[in-house]
């Protein structure tokens, strides 16, 4: 997907931060769910995988949501997204950034994702789903308005953050306000394990 620049990084920033990179999407041949971060930290850079931070409540959600194994090979738990109609993205294809809090990104130097051409290129996906309120803030502010009527209209939910930055609510919380993305789906929840 071609990224679009609504704004541009100073030299200076540049100079004196990191300029971090996300990742490409991860689409399936019909999705129906969009999750959106923001942008990857650290440690989900040096694996090269999404949510890699091994406390990130991410993959312990979709386990428990969706069945796929949390512990499991990460192709294998990227190729069962696909299979249940997910897609994974982040907000900002690109900042400068010390550090893996979205608080240290500097605003200046975000370039966001061209989500026009990818929703052009899934036109299956009906809903997109926030991974906490930065990504739903850096979609509404710098994506939203480039978007068409007929992809700007897509639903839009926020959820709360996976991220172990975000320490305040419990994973039960967590998972209970995820369990909206079954209804999205059309899926069951997983069984329990046994």
């Amino acid at each position: 997907m071609a990224r679009r620049a609504l704004r541009t990084a100073g030299p200076a920033a540049a100079d004196a931060v990191p300029i971090r990179q996300a990742f490409p999407p991860i689409l399936g041949s019909a999705p129906r769910l969009l999750i959106l971060g923001s942008m990857p930290g650290e440690a989900s850079l040096a694996m090269g995988r999404y949510y890699g931070h091994a406390r990130n409540a991410f993959w312990p959600i979709m386990d428990a949501l969706l069945g796929l194994p949390a512990e499991a090979d990460y192709g294998l738990r990227v190729a069962a997204l696909r299979e249940h109609g997910i897609a994974l993205w982040d907000v900002i294809a690109a900042c400068a950034r010390a550090g893996s809090l979205d608080t240290a990104i500097r605003p200046e130097t975000v370039w966001v994702n061209d989500f026009a051409a990818l929703l052009g290129a899934a036109p299956t996906i009906r809903c997109i789903a926030f991974n906490g309120g930065t990504a739903e803030r850096e979609f509404c502010r710098r994506a939203l308005p480039t978007l068409p009527p007929e992809h700007a209209g897509i639903e839009r939910l926020r959820l709360p953050s996976t991220s172990p930055a975000h320490a305040g609510m419990r994973f039960a919380d967590k998972l209970a306000a995820w369990q909206v993305i079954l209804d999205r789906l059309g899926a069951p929840a997983a069984p329990p394990p046994s």
